[in-house]
């Protein structure tokens, strides 16, 4: 007597069955397509910062222009600025000691460090020319800083830090997004009503072009591991998600005022926590993938399962019904594109050409990426 199982359970199990093969790639070969990626990535972006953003901290800005009346608010507000930003030797030197191996990733973030070393410098300018506090106090102020605190890496693996990374630099952005509305006089909050300044203005808008530029390259990067590593990354970024602090919330202990710091950006409309839902992690996961959202990654995640590939081997089931996985393949393929045409116009594609590979498929079968 042959026994048939339930219609609910047949049902339950083709809901679960994938829509997509499981990848053939192993991981030394997604892994090698990652950092030719990366380093693709790295040096396209390298050459369009050198063209397009190349300003300097002190001639720039119009600084004797600054005004020196603006409300204590925004005064506490840029204080902060200049307290987080002034971190970067920590922050650089985590992350190259994190990714040291990988070519494109740790010049990356020399890079990106060079970047946000110029907006400590930016802020300094706005502290030291707003003449709120004295030289001698803002001197004092750093020392006791680097003195009393040290920034240490929220993740110790690179999909885990990526995502951070990701989520981070488009909160800083909108902080100074945010700094733009109140220095153009757009501010409704009564404390912040007069305190347009064009000088201020133009600071924080070149500076929230550079963390936007710095947020969509983590944000490709990141696209390859969800990519190549679809279980893994969404599976990390949900991780973060639940668990993503500021780096201000902690650096800042040692500040004078700190606790106000948090109240004062909230109060002032610089980041609230409904932004940080409406205007950072919506943003990010649309971007990534469409990315329906934090509900439906983690009830996706739960329904994750592991499958045998055809050697064998078990893996992760790609979590497709999470994010779009047609339109990561279409921008990964946008990023491959990208970086032949500059490997192209610089010689680069005659000696050592980049390729994209689907994920799908086996290098061993794909005579093109081999030859």
């Amino acid at each position: 007597m042959i026994t048939r199982p339930e219609s609910s359970i047949v049902n339950e199990v083709e809901e679960q069955r994938s829509k997509y093969p499981v990848g053939l790639l192993s991981r030394q070969e997604k892994d090698r397509l990652i950092e030719r990626g990366v380093t693709g990535l790295y040096r396209w972006y390298l050459d369009r910062s050198q063209k397009t953003r190349n300003w300097n901290p002190d001639r720039t800005f119009d600084w004797p222009s600054l005004r020196t009346d603006h409300s204590p608010l925004l005064n506490h507000i840029l204080e902060g600025f200049y307290a987080v930003e002034q971190f970067v030797p920590d922050y650089t030197s985590r992350a190259v000691d994190l990714v040291r191996e990988s070519y494109g990733r740790s010049h990356f973030h020399l890079r990106w460090g060079a970047e946000e070393e110029k907006h400590a410098d930016l802020w300094l300018n706005s502290l030291l020319f707003s003449q709120m506090r004295s030289p001698e106090w803002i001197a004092e102020y750093g020392e006791t800083l680097h003195r009393n605190q040290r920034w240490t890496l929220p993740w110790d693996d690179v999909i885990h830090l990526t995502c951070y990374t990701v989520i981070q630099e488009r909160a800083t952005q909108l902080n100074y997004l945010n700094t733009v509305i109140i220095a153009t006089g757009k501010s409704e909050h009564p404390e912040l009503v007069n305190d347009a300044d064009p000088v201020l203005a133009h600071a924080a808008k070149t500076i929230a072009v550079d963390e936007a530029a710095h947020y969509y390259f983590f944000t490709e990067v990141l696209r390859l591991y969800l990519y190549y590593y679809p279980a893994d990354t969404l599976k990390a970024l949900l991780n973060v998600i639940n668990n993503f602090t500021m780096p201000a919330l902690d650096l800042l202990k040692v500040m004078p005022d700190a606790a106000d710091f948090e109240e004062a950006t909230f109060r002032a409309g610089v980041y609230t926590p409904k932004q940080h839902i409406t205007d950072v992690l919506k943003v990010a996961l649309k971007n990534l993938g469409n990315i329906t959202g934090r509900g439906s990654l983690s009830k996706g995640i739960k329904r994750s399962r592991l499958v045998p590939d055809p050697d064998g081997n078990m893996r992760d089931t790609a979590l497709f019904d999470v994010f779009d996985y047609d339109a990561v393949e279409e921008a990964v393929k946008k990023i491959f594109g990208r970086i032949e045409k500059y490997e192209e116009e610089t010689g680069l594609a005659k000696i050592y050409p980049t390729y994209f590979v689907p994920s799908g498929l086996s290098m061993s079968n794909n005579a093109e990426a081999t030859e």
